[in-house]
């Protein structure tokens, strides 16, 4: 199913990789980008992996679609988790991708079921930790 703005088709594994993340918890992330005119998984994260291992796998200078199972404590002591969307956008990466990227991220996430928050970074320090948690609770 292209989508007639950008012509973007999203494969299925892509959902199905979410589905996993949400309903097994299977992956602590999933990283995606656009390649030859359709969203593909690009990485997957197992359930050990940190935040940290998540932001050292996105490009530095290449656009990414990425979805994150944040798991946190509450200020009442509970513990609980929320699936971010992040649509990552470095300054240094070209324009037309930033584009491409930008014409294609409400389609893609309409795609995904489930996602809590979105954050929007073109920097690292605009999805740091304490960014994440802060838009969590």
């Amino acid at each position: 199913m292209a989508n007639s703005a950008s012509g973007m088709a999203v494969h299925d594994d892509c959902k199905l990789k979410f589905l996993e993340l949400k309903a097994k918890r299977n992956y602590r992330f999933i990283i995606f980008k656009i390649e030859a005119q359709q969203v593909v998984v690009d990485k997957l994260g197992s359930p050990q992996e940190t935040y940290e291992d998540f932001t050292a796998s996105l490009p530095a200078d290449e656009c990414r679609y990425a979805v994150f199972d944040f798991d946190f404590t509450t200020n009442e002591n509970c513990q609980k988790s929320k699936i971010f969307f992040i649509a990552w956008s470095p300054d240094t990466s070209r324009v037309r991708m930033k584009m491409v990227y930008a014409s294609s991220k409400d389609r893609f996430k309409r795609e995904l079921d489930g996602i809590q928050v979105e954050l929007q970074a073109t920097d690292p320090s605009e999805m740091s930790l304490d960014i994440v948690k802060g838009r969590a609770l």
